[in-house]
């Protein structure tokens, strides 16, 4: 049990719910993988199926996660899901996971990508010839910002919903800054929308199914953050109402985001020109608007970056909130900092890993890794709400899935096949996803529950 003084405070309303599913989707994945799809594919239709077929499989998610969360409107999303559908062994797993796959690396991921983009302003960042502490200058800078962000968000609660919610407009608004700048101003080719590569061969048959599959997992890291608000639903006020507003509301809006920068990316610099790149934002906004245009672009990714990182380091904590609750040797985690209700010492944990992750690879490597990770464990969470409706059909649910059962099934069938694809594609990757199951599973053994 909770001790007194450890109760999350319900001070969290639609806005800043809503703010909270933007923020954590938009993040470094959107500037930097379609460079990775366009080199695997070659096809800019291939491309736009693979952002529609994302977006739906994140709003089928999206429904599943609403009922569940109305339905248990607790901190820790999946990990409260799994331990009521499968046990505690799962849902210890699942913490584990949401500190490495879930937060620590998309936050790594966004701030070394945040780094890379401030090399329009500081060019040095662009070499790294630099050392900081045996650490390159840029990972130096990306860990530095990982504790300013703790550091913000450990005060209180209020004050880190307040800059959230700020550097989410300016994100939003810049996002469609970008895309009707580009549709009314800017210097593209109508025919780069639909030209396939002239120097690569998109691939056909099993390859097509294998590329495709892989290019899904960078897709779903992209996506990620759908079921964000769900993670805060002990924090919520009226949780039954507006986490699933949040939710389907969040999820919608940005996947009509992501369909229309792609739509950008390929006008301003076609597949040729974005294949292999990670900065696609820049090398776009350069064929588009030249130089000043490519300035004020940079701003809106910056902010981006750092809503997302923002985003998540408030979001992931919650569920190492709840294992803290649950299990003796976590307890810690589950104490709040006096008045102001924030899990300090989950946030400086958090921290932590986060800095080693921005040490331990490349962005993509790190987006494959948590693609792969979060898929399998989004997966096994979206099957919670069938599980539960026959095991505790009495359970009370506010919201009940739209197009139940079909959309828990469509989720959990594609996901398994990108998964499958993802594993013959990049197994170094996945392979390091499925150890991170494993190691939270052998741990688990030597955990027990709390009185």
């Amino acid at each position: 049990m909770a001790v007194a003084g450890d109760e999350l405070k319900r001070s969290i309303g639609l806005r800043s719910a809503v703010a909270i599913v933007i923020a954590n989707m938009i993040g470094a994945g959107i500037f930097t993988t379609t460079g990775f799809q366009a080199e695997a594919l070659g096809d800019p239709g291939t491309i736009y199926l693979l952002w529609i077929v994302g977006g739906a499989l994140a709003l089928c998610g999206a429904l599943a996660y609403a009922e569940l969360g109305a339905a248990m409107p607790q901190a820790g999303g999946e990990y409260v899901y799994l331990r009521e559908s499968y046990g505690g062994a799962f849902a210890f797993m699942s913490a584990l996971v949401s500190l490495t796959a879930g937060f620590s690396a998309p936050i790594a991921a966004a701030l070394k990508s945040l780094v890379r983009y401030a090399s329009h302003f500081v060019p040095s960042l662009a070499e790294e010839p630099a050392l900081v502490g045996g650490l390159s200058q840029n990972d130096a800078l990306a860990i530095a910002l990982v504790w300013l962000l703790v550091g913000v968000h450990t005060r209180r609660l209020g004050a880190g919903l307040a800059f959230n919610d700020a550097v989410t407009v300016f994100k939003v608004v810049g996002v469609l800054g970008i895309v009707l700048g580009a549709a009314l101003f800017g210097d593209g080719d109508r025919a780069n929308l639909l030209a396939t590569s002239e120097t690569l061969t998109p691939p056909s048959g099993a390859p097509l199914f294998a590329a495709f599959g892989t290019s899904l997992i960078f897709v779903m890291f992209c996506y990620a953050g759908w079921n964000a608000a769900a993670y805060l639903a002990g924090e919520i006020r009226e949780p039954q109402r507006t986490l699933p507003r949040a939710l389907l509301i969040g999820t919608a809006t940005v996947g009509v985001l992501y369909l229309a920068l792609n739509l950008v990316y390929f006008y301003g610099a076609g597949v040729d020109g974005l294949a292999g790149r990670v900065e696609v934002g820049l090398v776009a906004s350069r064929g588009l608007f030249g130089p000043t245009g490519v300035t004020l672009t940079s701003v809106v990714l910056l902010v981006s970056l750092l809503a997302s990182a923002s985003a998540m380091t408030i979001a992931g904590p919650r569920v190492y909130y709840a294992a803290g609750r649950d299990w003796a040797p976590l307890r810690k985690l589950a104490r709040t900092r006096g008045e102001t209700g924030v899990p300090a010492l989950a946030l400086v944990v958090q921290g932590l890993v986060t800095s080693g992750m921005i040490v331990a690879g490349r962005v993509d490597q790190i987006q494959q890794y948590a693609g792969f990770t979060l898929s399998l464990f989004a997966t096994l969470a979206v099957s919670c709400v069938i599980v539960l409706r026959v095991r505790r059909p009495d359970l009370p649910r506010p919201f009940r899935t739209w197009g139940y059962p079909l959309t828990p099934l469509a989720f959990i069938g594609i996901s398994l096949w990108m998964m499958y694809w993802a594993f013959q594609g990049r197994p170094v990757e996945s392979g390091l996803g499925l150890l991170t199951v494993a190691v939270g599973g052998i741990v688990h053994r030597f955990a027990r529950p709390r009185a």
